[in-house]
């Protein structure tokens, strides 16, 4: 049997490595020095009350995050790491495109071209390592 993580804190650190693995990671170090209390506070509500939540597949909660993150037009770096994870959690490229170019009706032309370049950009990464 394997542990069930107890803690909000001991979920969301779960949950941040199966979806945003080593990126997910390297936003919490990056807190480290000047919020650490910060990160805490990313893992245990996004990821340790939020992301574990029965309902929603993660896959369909990526689809959420890209759109939501991609219709903003703000939040660039964290576009890129939710495409990279809706990767991780099984969404095709084709998938995360599709998810963009529909942003074009509800968020516009700007946020739709935004979160394509933002896309291209992760994937020749993915492509790259």
């Amino acid at each position: 049997m394997t542990h069930q993580p107890q803690t909000r804190l001991e979920r969301g650190t779960q949950a941040l490595a199966q979806i945003d693995g080593e990126a997910g990671e390297a936003v919490i170090a990056s807190l480290a020095d000047i919020a650490p209390d910060f990160a805490t506070l990313l893992l245990e509500f996004p990821f340790g009350d939020i992301y574990t939540r029965p309902g929603l597949d993660l896959r369909a909660r990526e689809v959420a995050t890209i759109a939501a993150l991609a219709a903003m037009g703000t939040a660039q770096p964290q576009l890129k790491v939710h495409i990279a994870a809706g990767l991780n959690v099984g969404l095709t490229r084709d998938e995360i495109v599709e998810i963009l170019m529909q942003m074009a009706v509800y968020a516009g032309f700007p946020a739709a071209l935004n979160g394509l370049f933002a896309a291209k950009e992760v994937f020749a990464q993915r492509d790259a390592a």
